[in-house]
């Protein structure tokens, strides 16, 4: 299997919460799961780290990070101030193109949700952060917008209900529309409205019982990203 291939799985099974904080994920664990030698599940979790999605430490190996709600408030400050300015940028530079890009991308959240697929959704709203930032065509911004959106979409995944859901996808679409408007202060309020609003949803969810393990999940997500059995 390809080294981008494994990196895509593991992070979108970090992404969606599905891991406990502190899971250690050992390279002997993984190639045997995977398939493929130590070495190039060491290239894999030195990648996911170097992107803040696991913690590396030295002589202990690797593992998923704990979200700490002790943080919130300075990361969805750090995003206010960023993605208010992305949304002022991009309420007067969009293309038709692009606009369409947006729709379509908002529709296909709504879907996610409507069928309750609530890890798909989850990776589409962080991505609709992430095409936001990218259609700025600074690569600096993109780079702070990526490590920001990856931290908080964990902490939504850990620590947000599933009524958040909704709620979230209804305020990407006031952006979207403000964005489509071509008013720039409708849009920046909306961003600055909505990431406020995500930051007060998230609260310490209830303690459940032990989940599948780190073996199913890796076989459940490695279906859906390259639409075979592990």
């Amino acid at each position: 299997m390809h080294e981008d291939d494994i990196h895509l799985i593991l992070s979108r099974l970090i992404l969606a919460g599905r891991l406990p904080g502190r899971t250690k994920l050992g390279e002997h664990r993984l190639a045997d799961i995977f398939g493929v030698s130590r070495e190039r599940i060491r290239k894999v979790l030195h990648r996911l780290g170097h992107e803040r999605l696991i913690e590396v430490v030295k002589n202990r190996g690797a593992f998923t990070i704990a979200p700490d709600l002790n943080e919130i408030h300075v990361i969805f400050e750090a995003r206010r101030i960023l993605e208010s300015g992305i949304a002022a940028h991009l309420a007067e530079t969009l293309t038709a193109a692009e606009i369409d890009q947006l729709r379509e991308h908002v529709e296909s959240e709504a879907e996610a949700l409507r069928i309750g697929d609530r890890d798909t959704w989850l990776r589409l709203s962080a991505e609709f952060h992430h095409r936001l930032a990218a259609l700025t065509g600074n690569p600096i911004i993109q780079r702070q917008a990526r490590e920001l959106v990856s931290r908080t979409t964990m902490l939504v995944a850990f620590y947000e209900n599933s009524h958040g859901s909704q709620c979230g996808c209804d305020e990407h679409r006031a952006i979207y529309r403000a964005l489509s408007a071509g008013e720039r202060g409708r849009a920046v309020k909306a961003m600055s409205s909505h990431l406020a609003l995500v930051e007060t949803r998230l609260r310490p969810l209830a303690c459940v019982d032990a989940g599948p393990t780190l073996e199913s999940l890796i076989e459940e997500y490695r279906a859906e990203v390259l639409g075979t059995p592990a």
